[in-house]
């Protein structure tokens, strides 16, 4: 039987009128972290994936996989959106199972440190950590992909750029979502599209770009990608909607990328707001838009066998 299917105006009311009330520089982190927790329980999963609670790298993570997978089918490094602040692997379980299922591989759903108990670099750290386990477990650095939304997709490319400067084998692949580029917030649509974006409020955004950078230069590459030379980053894909506040972090970091000679696409979604596919498997925009991109995923990972 077929999850239900919504409207694009029903989700849309509900992340302006629910979570954006939440995501506000207003609200505790702690209260918006338990919000969000409870928030996430409603949500369709996919069948026939299985999740178990793992350490990898001695940072907590989130393990799904569907049956019948192997090594040989590689693994997704995923970090979780939330301005570095909140947010964690459950949060995002709906798009850790689904790239699992249609990219037919194992989905690693890292809970990597958040600010402002732990701000920069300690999650970058981690991912590290977890990068490094990875391979350890048998995974070849050619058969991972590193996905990330939002601020995880800013901290999946500070951690190609950490590992690309280090001379140290690279991800095959990342996978971006709505990607935070720029902590600075200095792209037209931080500023056009404010009022239309009913997820993201660039206040909350500037307020937790200063928690995860803590006195930091937030135009450091590490912090902000789109600052950073691309060169010799791996393929690139991007999702991002036409409607939010990150869309110029998404277009400049691309374009970037593209002259630099990296293989970068880039899907803008009509109509679709920050984050959107997190309601895959009950909006249809989300669920194409994900299923499309574990295909790509599928691919660069098959053809590094």
């Amino acid at each position: 039987m077929k999850a239900p299917m919504f409207s694009e105006s029903l989700f849309r009311g509900i992340t302006r009128h629910v979570l954006k009330p939440i995501l506000s520089d207003a609200v505790p982190v702690m209260r918006q972290r338990r919000l969000l927790g409870i928030a996430a329980k409603f949500r369709i999963l996919p069948r026939g994936v299985l999740g178990r609670r793992v350490e990898v790298g001695g940072i907590p993570a989130l393990e799904v996989a569907p049956s019948g997978v192997s090594l040989a089918d590689g693994a997704i490094l995923f970090l979780h959106g939330g301005g570095y602040c909140v947010g964690s692997s459950e949060t995002h379980r709906t798009l850790c199972e689904r790239l699992a299922r249609d990219a037919h591989c194992t989905v690693y759903g890292l809970d990597y440190r958040l600010a402002p108990e732990h701000p920069f670099p300690a999650g970058l750290d981690d991912a590290q950590a977890a990068w490094d386990a990875l391979q350890n477990r048998g995974y070849e650095a050619a058969r991972i992909v590193v996905a990330g939304d939002s601020a995880g997709g800013g901290l999946a490319l500070a951690l190609a750029q950490r590992l690309r400067d280090a001379r140290l084998p690279l991800p095959v692949a990342l996978y971006l979502i709505s990607p935070w580029t720029d902590l600075t917030l200095s792209g037209g649509t931080a500023v056009s599209m404010a009022a239309v974006d009913p997820l993201i409020d660039p206040r909350w955004a500037r307020k937790f770009a200063a928690f995860y950078a803590a006195g930091a230069d937030l135009k450091s590459p590490l912090l902000s990608p789109l600052f950073t030379d691309p060169a010799g980053l791996p393929p690139i894909y991007i999702d991002v909607g036409s409607e939010e506040v990150l869309l110029d972090d998404a277009r400049r970091f691309a374009e970037n990328a593209g002259g630099a000679g990296v293989d970068v696409t880039l899907n803008v979604h009509p109509r679709m707001w920050h984050d959107f596919q997190l309601y895959a498997g009950m909006l249809p925009a989300a669920t194409r838009t994900l299923r499309a991109a574990a295909y790509w995923v599928h691919g660069q990972l098959a053809g590094a066998r």
